[in-house]
């Protein structure tokens, strides 16, 4: 499969997924939101792929939407009048996919269900949906030559890619208003001071940190046990019980058990390196596809 906005380029298990306009300073189209919802599907169900890791092509990451498009640049059908009703039962309808919702959102969720770890490594401007859009990935790493911003407020929208639930969760409610309030841009070290990035690198040294960092969430695991991990973390944080946790990890730990737990515990009785074989592909426990949903 061909990309027109992406490159994608997978070695040892590691998809480096590559925002790819570098003229434009990658700036977000409805294609790049489409091509971006496809491939994040893609590398979930592709056991080629152990863990990904996103950059920019050339100086910057993403530098927000491209708001020289003609016509609703953001992609929407100004003749319809969509209510919260319709979101509720015609979201998935050709209306409301195509006219309706935000394409920042569309992304944000198929990163959300993907199965595998996601590593981002901010090379340059992060603005808008170019910093939203990193917030459903699991770890953020920052050039020095990083500035990201939450701008809604200058352009007189709203924030966006489901940020509003992400967000506050990542480096809390006070500092979450605050960014967007002030749509200020933020240096790396600022958003490193808020919770936001988890390191500040030299450019040279950033995308090895993100390949470090994939290989030792993938190395010697189970790619089954990883893909429930990375789920059962973001759903049942947001869970209004710890007993729906308890539910889940059941579930999971008894399945996970049966496979590759059993080699795991051999491996290590036998201090020898162990040897998964379950694939996400074919062996995600029977109740994943309706909890998943």
């Amino acid at each position: 499969m061909s990309y027109n906005t992406l490159a994608w380029a997978v070695d040892d298990g590691i998809l480096t997924l590559t925002l790819n306009r570098p003229e434009q300073m990658n700036a977000f189209t409805v294609e790049m939101a489409d091509e971006l919802e496809a491939a994040f599907h893609r590398a979930s169900d592709d056991d080629a792929v152990r863990a990904i890791v996103v950059t920019g092509a050339g100086k910057a990451f993403c530098a927000g939407m491209d708001l020289t498009r003609e016509g609703n640049v953001f992609g929407l059908d100004e003749s319809l009048a969509p209510t919260l009703e319709d979101m509720n039962e015609r979201l998935a309808t050709p209306a409301i996919q195509r006219g309706v919702r935000d394409t920042g959102g569309r992304v944000a969720l198929a990163i959300f269900n993907c199965k595998k770890p996601v590593i981002c490594a901010i090379n340059g401007a992060a603005v808008g949906i170019g910093a939203t859009m990193t917030l459903a990935m699991d770890i953020r790493l920052a050039s020095e030559k990083a500035r990201i911003g939450f701008v809604f407020g200058k352009i007189g929208i709203t924030p966006e890619a489901c940020s509003t639930w992400f967000l506050p969760r990542i480096v809390g409610m006070s500092q979450a208003l605050e960014w967007v309030y002030a749509a200020d841009i933020l240096s790396a070290e600022e958003a490193l001071a808020g919770g936001l990035v988890k390191a500040v690198l030299p450019p040279e040294q950033l995308l090895p940190e993100a390949y470090r960092l994939a290989r030792k969430f993938t190395q010697n695991r189970s790619p089954v046990a990883v893909a429930l991990a990375r789920q059962m973390m973001y759903r049942n944080a947001a869970a209004p019980h710890p007993l729906e946790a308890h539910k889940v990890d059941s579930l999971a730990i008894y399945y996970a058990s049966l496979k590759d737990g059993k080699e795991g515990v051999q491996s290590f009785l036998e201090r020898r390196t162990p040897e998964f074989t379950a694939r996400c592909s074919t062996d995600l426990p029977p109740f994943y596809a309706d909890w998943a949903k």
